[in-house]
């Protein structure tokens, strides 16, 4: 019998002062049995940086053909292809084929590894920007968050903090692959 995923429900107040974004958001996860608290807690980072009307969780692990995020046109075009993870370069690869703008949030202990390793092909790929979340302050985000959860995240000058009401974390990603 296969494991089903867990259910994290997280009622997000978004006030990104840095794109000028303010929202309510009432945010329902799956989490696959395979899935860290970690990776989920750089899922819902990703969905924070990144919201716009329309962004959504995909199937997420169990589905090869989706990455962790994305966003469609009105017109089913994907606009936004997000990864959370270190993926090998012909999956980013396609992606940059797929979609308008793909961005990858790259976080674990072995991320500077990954980066050494990939950096040179993956930051050849066109509409890629990739992001390195701290381990550090991946793990406290994810010691943040319960099954169901209130979070108040605030972006300010490119520092995302976030506080559940009890405790409260602080994230600074660090982009890897800077554009001219």
């Amino acid at each position: 019998m296969a494991l089903k995923p867990t259910i994290y429900k997280a009622q997000v107040e978004l006030a990104d002062s840095d794109r000028n974004c303010y929202e309510s958001l009432t945010l329902t996860m799956a989490r696959h049995p395979s899935e860290t608290l970690e990776r989920m807690a750089a899922r819902l980072l990703a969905f924070c940086i990144n919201y716009s009307r329309g962004l959504e969780f995909t199937r997420g692990l169990s589905t090869v053909d989706e990455p962790a995020l994305w966003l469609h046109s009105d017109s089913g075009e994907i606009e936004h292809w997000i990864e959370v993870g270190q993926p090998e370069e012909p999956r980013l690869r396609k992606a940059c084929g797929r979609a308008r703008q793909v961005s990858l949030y790259t976080f674990g202990k072995s991320s500077d590894t990954w980066w050494k390793l990939n950096g040179d092909a993956v930051s050849a790929l066109p509409r890629l920007q990739v992001w390195q979340l701290p381990w550090e302050e991946i793990s406290a985000v994810a010691a943040l968050l319960d099954r169901t959860v209130q979070l108040n995240v605030s972006i300010v000058g490119g520092t995302i903090y976030l506080d559940n009401g009890s405790d409260s974390a602080s994230l600074e990603p660090r982009l890897l692959n800077p554009r001219d």
